[in-house]
């Protein structure tokens, strides 16, 4: 995996003059980049959240994180990119945004948020590649500039901006299950939060009637025919299948601001 660098990334910020950071509505808090977020207000740049897959997750709770980001003083609205759901309004967001037009905005954001189908659809074509699993072609490896109207630019950062935090963290972040170092803690915490958000969804998605994060791994594993030479359940192999189910949308669940100890009031 090519991680971008931090050095260009921050010369390309001095180039634009607002920063669209897309996050993923299933969980806006942890996707975002403290790093990235902290580099745009040295330089005194304008930050704007889009908070993307927003067809996943009830208006009531993206309200709500609309209102933890305004706290703290950033902009945020929220759009499908994949089911073209509040594009148009998106653009006419960031133009007023924008301190002046025509406007060259950074684009960016961790793997898998959905970046590149963002600029597709403000383009209103396919031209930046897309794929929906970590690890797989379709990341972009170089900046590049796409205009889209006479008064409005986009430029794209390289899609894999270094993970931050913990394993957890890092998965959310898209990186991928192989390469973790403990796929099934991430497993657990997942299927943690599914079973929290829709105590049903496990045994909808896998027609496993367990609450037990690990009995759910060992089921899948045996279900499978994942197993070790003596029989043994490869609980690895199964967490790693969890952690792609995640970000292929079929393990479909979302984190509230109270799930995560914030106040959505």
């Amino acid at each position: 995996m090519k991680l971008a660098n931090w050095r260009k990334i921050s010369s390309a910020m001095d180039k634009t003059n607002l920063i669209l950071e897309i996050i993923d509505a299933r969980d806006p808090w942890t996707t975002r980049s403290r790093k990235l977020e902290d580099i745009a207000r040295r330089k005194g740049k304008k930050l704007l959240l889009i908070i993307n897959k927003a067809d996943l997750v009830p208006r009531q709770i993206l309200d709500q994180w609309i209102d933890i980001f305004k706290r703290e003083g950033i902009k945020a609205t929220y759009i499908s990119a994949r089911k073209r759901l509040g594009t148009l309004k998106l653009r006419k967001i960031i133009k007023r945004e924008a301190p002046q037009l025509p406007a060259e905005v950074f684009i960016t954001g961790f793997p898998k948020v959905g970046k590149s189908s963002i600029i597709n659809v403000l383009k209103g074509h396919s031209s930046a590649s897309t794929s929906s699993v970590p690890g797989n072609p379709g990341y972009t490896k170089h900046f590049q500039l796409y205009k889209i109207d006479r008064s409005l630019y986009l430029l794209d950062s390289p899609g894999i901006i270094p993970a931050e935090g913990g394993p957890l963290e890092m998965a959310l972040h898209g990186y991928p299950p192989e390469d973790l170092r403990d796929s099934i803690g991430v497993a657990v915490a997942l299927l943690q939060r599914a079973i929290l958000s829709n105590p049903k969804l496990v045994k909808k998605v896998y027609g496993i009637d367990e609450k037990d994060p690990i009995k759910i791994l060992e089921r899948l594993a045996l279900r499978r025919d994942w197993k070790f030479k003596d029989g043994e359940p490869n609980l690895s192999e199964a967490a790693r299948q969890i952690i792609r189910d995640y970000h292929r949308y079929k393990l479909v669940f979302y984190v509230t601001p109270k799930d995560l100890g914030l106040s959505g009031s």
